[in-house]
């Protein structure tokens, strides 16, 4: 040791200390006086570089470098040098004498001379973890249990904290030896209260101390005092730990480190003092030193490369040992074939257990299944992982072996597999000295077997989750099959959870489709259930996987014979929509939909379709899908099906019109679309309109009046300043008409009924008080959509019943969504303007010409029916009488009038109403007048109850038929006739038969030409459906004497006229079921009368007429003679084949018109 005047902090070797313990290092306990508390005692390892910047990261390797010194190393020279106090720093920190260098930096701190080296060093936390290559020996020369450095709790700052210890893998036992490495504490108070020590929070500590914070704030529901937390931070992310910049996992909550931080030690980390580390400027050693450090590195790294071969030859050789032991095992194994004998550890003579046991299972799997034999196979398991364990302790420079960190983490996992299995496999052993194999002959007796895959299967027991998956993904294709149908869908939660957690990609896409084809037809319930696990799946496993996994299984079952198993994949579809990436979205799935609509033949894979294209409407953000959507619905509402009718009304319109209204298409290209469409089918239908189509374009704009709606008080002047302040007036329940489904409700569209209910109070005040002034979409809706639905309201055909219904109910819808004052002061006023029903212009034909087109019974019947007020009663029977007034003088066709008769008599709740319009018809002082009001009864009469048509419709129709205008009483026939037919009171048939005989038998009516060919032609009309009785009584009868009459006729046009009244008649009554008498009497000698005047006027009816006349005498004559007289058929007798081929020849020789010859065979019922 050299000597002098300056003390040399290197002449004091550790070699001394290391001597005096070296006896006693096989003992694992330590007193306090061995060396500083927690002094690492352990041996010096030095880097192959000679710069001193690399003593700190040294690791400590063999025993044979104890006592190397730098003052030995330099050859005892006397010399004496005066070291820097950064060096002597160094020193400490490089032989690991950290509570010296602690207590050297407090004094230093007391003193004013802060040393950054010091610094820096107890600031980092990662100083204080295990360094990945300390071998085992260091654990008995200074470390606690598993090899970690033992601070004392005096000394935990919160930057030195290790939130690693709380993770998931780190070491939560107890550790017994604290105290000895434990400042005493007197220091430690004296540590805490140092003022000169509490540093300024460093950015990163209040970053984790704000995140830790908000957390707990959070977590006990202070949610206000978090949200102020989180304002006054803005600057960090309080959702990612990440975010705050330390380079650790995240930490517990500060409850967790308020209760633990007394007892707190760091677990086993694997980390490199990054925080130290000198600059070469920074020491001023002279050459000697250089020289003698130099030396003793080269000297240490030598015993370092000796020291590391010759443990990888002791590695080797078990190794090979090893491999050697699992060969013989193996064939072992193969020779028993693995009969899955449980054997217990035997005792041998010496008491040992026996070496030779044979183990029964082997572990596969990566090592996640246990042997069952015994605690001897898990202590081997134990041995043989240990292995890597020890190469990457001590060759972890070599890059084919596994990390350090891999290799710590299985190690700890595989000791508390070891510990569970230990603890829950110990047998009581047999004090009995019977050999193993008389043992294993003995138990073979029981019958176990290991041969197949289920006794494979059954040998081995899963001790982990992985294992669970694997073993379910390996059990479950046997499972399912022997599953009844109607108890399969309870497989469903485990093919779910295997296939979601399974790490292998082949066998998560077998379990799924396993899945799809889980139910030969699945029913709805099944169904639903299924989906419901797609859903929690791809919830589960995200867009990726469900990309990947999940519609592949959907597009192979698109064509599958079952309709079942295809409308499962149209209902995954839009049950997947929100879980997919939006391009797959908008491409493949709706290219899948696409394909199904257009391909399938079931109507309920074609409805679910449609659904799941609503979805997809519903998601979809790319606008060049917008004329493939557009195309779909008019693809959608063209099929046949009731059913996908309706979905597409339901769904698949109300989301598209959600993703036009935000494209802000929906009134400048949706709509006008449309509207287009449809006055391009009116003109190319002037000869022949396709109402069909006509019905899918004017049912898509009705499905569009609540966007449309919506749109319009979304964008209204008051839009901004509507709130939901005070008590909200409730919305009518018929304020709107009921919606096809929620999608289609306006409060749906907009939000909430509330919000929706302050939006139309200040939507009706706006409209009338302060007009539509800069309301840019309702004036759209004024100055654009209703001229043009007007004027193609005006081109088509009033006859067109279809027609007038579907605009009458699209004009109804209309006016109910926008309201009351809107229909009156924005809807009413332009058909008026059009119609010009005013005094001046009744008898000016020229000006009216619109009364007789459709816009009447459209406006009756869909906007003046749409509020059931008195006043609006009031002003639809004022627009009824004023058109019947206006036509009648004008002798304008009636057609637009009966149109709406025809519309609004279909509802009971307005036959009162129109039975007042006809009254004032009735009484009207213009005979042309009254003659229509008569005409309209025969309209009227078929859907009034019969109480009404007593009361109100005979007594009308008796007095115009005693009007003193001919023309009016004439008019009354078809209605009378009308009566006859679906009327079935008697006392009601007999005033009718009254006033119907009196036309006949009144000698006034005798040469009234045109009362008696609208009464021929009503009974050729209500004949076949009027009572039986009427028809024999009355009908009949008086043909035949009209027929008789019709002889003696003078005037050849009417002769003839008369007489193809007649053959029309007769070709209707032969249908019914006629008695011989009646027939003898009345029907063949009517028909040999009409033939009489055929044989002059139409020599092509004659032939016809003549073979009904003698086939009903045949048929007459064979009834005589074989069968009891009764009633027969004239139709019967016709359809011999001979008969009707005779019959359909002379009908095709005829040359009349076709109208009267459908007319025939019309009335064949």
């Amino acid at each position: 040791m050299a000597t002098g005047s300056s003390v040399n902090p290197f002449n004091l070797s550790d070699s001394e200390e290391e001597a005096e313990r070296r006896p006693d290092r096989s003992d694992n306990k330590r007193g306090p006086s061995d060396g500083p508390a927690g002094q690492l005692s352990g041996p010096l390892s030095l880097q192959a570089d000679s710069d001193p910047t690399g003593l700190l990261s040294s690791n400590r390797t063999s025993p044979s470098m104890e006592g190397v010194s730098v003052a030995a190393a330099a050859g005892g020279g006397g010399a004496e040098v005066r070291v820097p106090v950064d060096v002597i720093a160094a020193q400490l920190l490089r032989d690991q004498y950290v509570l010296t260098a602690l207590e050297f930096h407090t004094e230093l701190l007391e003193a004013g001379r802060e040393l950054p080296r010091l610094r820096d060093y107890f600031s980092n936390p990662g100083n204080f973890e295990r360094q990945s290559g300390t071998p085992p020996a260091c654990k008995d020369q200074g470390f606690g249990q598993s090899g970690q450095l033992n601070r004392a709790g005096s000394i935990s700052t919160l930057d030195s904290l290790d939130f690693a210890r709380y993770s998931d893998d780190g070491n939560r036992e107890t550790d017994e030896r604290v105290a000895e490495c434990e400042v005493p504490s007197q220091e430690r108070k004296n540590y805490k209260s140092s003022p000169e020590i509490q540093e300024a929070i460093r950015p990163l500590e209040k970053r984790a101390l704000n995140f830790l914070v908000n957390e707990y704030l959070l977590k006990n529901n202070y949610k206000l005092s978090a949200i102020t937390f989180s304002d006054e931070n803005d600057d960090q992310d309080f959702e990612l730990w990440d975010d705050v910049g330390l380079n650790i996992p995240k930490p517990p909550d500060l409850l967790q480190l308020y209760r633990s931080c007394g007892s707190h030690r760091t677990a086993s980390r694997d980390a490199v003092d990054t925080a130290v580390g000198e600059k070469l400027g920074e020491l001023e050693v002279i050459a000697t030193t250089k020289e003698a450090l130099r030396t003793a590195e080269q000297t240490q790294q030598r015993a370092v490369v000796k020291d590391l071969e010759y443990q990888i030859n002791l590695l080797n050789s078990e190794k090979h040992l090893l491999a050697e032991q699992i060969k013989k095992l193996q064939g072992e194994i193969d020779a028993l074939k693995i009969k899955n004998l449980t054997v217990p550890p035997f005792v041998s003579e010496s008491g040992k257990p026996a070496s030779d046991q044979v183990p029964l299972a082997v572990a596969v799997d990566n090592r996640q299944y246990l042997d069952v034999t015994g605690p001897d196979a898990v202590s081997r398991t134990a041995q043989q992982d240990h292995i890597p364990n020890s190469i990457g302790t001590n060759a972890n420079t070599h890059s084919d072996l596994p990390t350090a960190e891999t290799l710590s983490a299985h190690y700890t996992k595989l000791k508390n597999q070891i510990s569970r299995s230990k603890a829950s496999v110990q047998f009581d052993q047999p004090n009995r000295k019977l050999s193993p194999a008389f043992h294993q002959a003995l138990l073979s007796f029981c019958q176990m077997s290991a041969d197949s895959r289920l006794g494979s299967e059954v040998s081995r027991i899963a001790d982990s989750e992985e294992s669970v998956t694997l073993m379910l993904g390996r059990c479950l294709p046997h499972i399912v099959p022997n599953v009844l149908l109607a108890k399969r869908e309870e497989l469903i939660p485990l093919i779910l959870c295997t296939a979601c957690l399974h790490p292998e990609p082949k066998e998560r896409d077998q379990l799924l489709h396993i899945l799809f084809n889980l139910i030969k037809r699945p029913d709805d319930e099944q169904r639903q259930m299924i989906l419901t696990g797609c859903v929690a799946f791809a919830r589960h496993v995200g867009a990726t996987r469900v990309e990947a996994e999940l519609l592949p299984q959907c597009w192979e079952q698109i064509t599958h014979k079952y309709p079942e198993r295809r409308l499962l994949v149209a209902e995954s579809c839009g049950a997947l929509a929100p879980y997919l990436p939006k391009e797959i979205r908008s491409s493949l799935v709706l290219s899948m939909l696409q394909q199904m609509l257009t391909e399938d033949k079931a109507d309920m894979v074609r409805e679910a379709v449609v659904k799941s294209l609503g979805i997809i409407m519903g998601y979809i953000d790319d606008p060049d899908k917008y004329t493939q959507g557009f195309e779909l619905m008019l693809m959608a509402l063209g099929d046949p099906s009731e059913r996908v009718i309706c979905a597409i009304h339901q769904v698949f319109i109300p989301a598209f019109a959600a993703w036009t209204t935000e494209l802000g298409s929906l009134q400048s290209q949706l709509i006008p679309t449309l509207l287009s469409r449809i006055e391009k089918l009116l003109r190319k239908g002037e000869h022949g309109l396709d109402e069909h189509k006509l019905h899918i374009y004017l049912s898509a704009l009705q499905s569009l009046i609540p966007a449309l709606f919506a749109v319009v008080i979304q964008n209204a002047p008051f839009t901004n300043t509507a709130k939901l302040h005070g008590e909200v007036l409730p919305i009518e329940v018929t304020r709107f008409p009921r919606p096809a489904s929620p999608l289609q409700d306006v409060a749906t569209i907009i939000g909430s009924r509330e919000q929706l209910a302050v939006l139309l109070q200040l939507y009706d005040y706006q409209l009338e008080h302060e007009g539509t002034t800069g309301w840019e979409s309702l004036l759209w809706v004024v100055n654009l959509l209703l001229p043009q639905l007007i004027e193609i309201v005006g081109r088509i055909n009033v006859a067109s019943t279809t027609c007038v219904h579907e605009f009458s109910r699209f004009f109804w819808r209309l006016c109910r969504t926008f309201g009351k004052i809107f229909t009156n002061t924005k809807v009413k006023p332009q058909f008026q303007e059009i119609l010009r029903l005013s005094e001046e212009n009744i008898d000016a034909t020229a000006g009216n010409g619109i009364l007789t087109k459709a816009t009447v019974p459209i406006y009756a019947t869909g906007v003046l029916t749409c509020y059931n007020q008195e006043e609006d009663r009031k002003l639809l029977v004022g627009f009824l009488e004023d058109v019947m007034t206006t036509l009648s003088l004008s002798h304008a066709p009636l057609d637009s009038l009966k149109a709406s008769f025809v519309e609004l008599g279909a509802n009971p709740a307005y036959h009162e109403l129109l039975l007042t319009v006809l009254w004032y018809g009735v009484v009207h002082t213009s005979a042309l007048v009254r003659c229509t009001a008569a005409r309209m009864f025969e309209l009227l009469v078929k859907g009034v109850n019969e109480t009404l048509v007593a009361q109100r419709v005979v007594p009308a129709l008796i007095t115009l038929s005693s009007d003193p205008e001919i023309s009016v009483r004439i008019a009354t026939i078809p209605a009378f006739g009308t009566i006859m037919e679906t009327v079935t009171q008697k006392e009601l048939l007999e005033r009718v038969k009254m006033q119907l005989a009196s036309f006949l038998e009144d000698p006034q009516y005798q040469d009234q030409h045109s009362l008696q060919m609208e009464i021929i032609k009503t009974f050729g009309r209500v004949g076949p459906n009027a009572e039986p009785r009427f028809r024999d009584e009355f009908v009949l009868p008086h043909l035949h004497k009209l027929a008789l009459g019709n002889n003696t006729q003078m005037v050849e046009s009417k002769r003839q006229d008369i007489a193809m009244q007649l053959f029309e008649a007769y070709s209707a009554l032969s249908c019914c079921f006629i008695s011989e008498d009646l027939m003898v009497n009345h029907f063949m000698p009517g028909l040999r009368c009409l033939r009489t005047d055929m044989e002059h006027l139409s020599p092509e009816h004659e032939v016809i007429l003549s073979s009904m006349i003698k086939e009903c005498e045949q048929k007459v004559e064979n009834k005589s003679v074989h069968e009891p007289q009764g009633s027969m058929s004239i139709a019967a007798s016709l359809v011999s084949e001979d008969t009707k081929t005779k019959f359909l020849n002379k009908m095709g020789q005829l040359t009349t018109s076709g109208a009267m010859l459908a007319n025939v065979f019309q009335r064949k019922k």
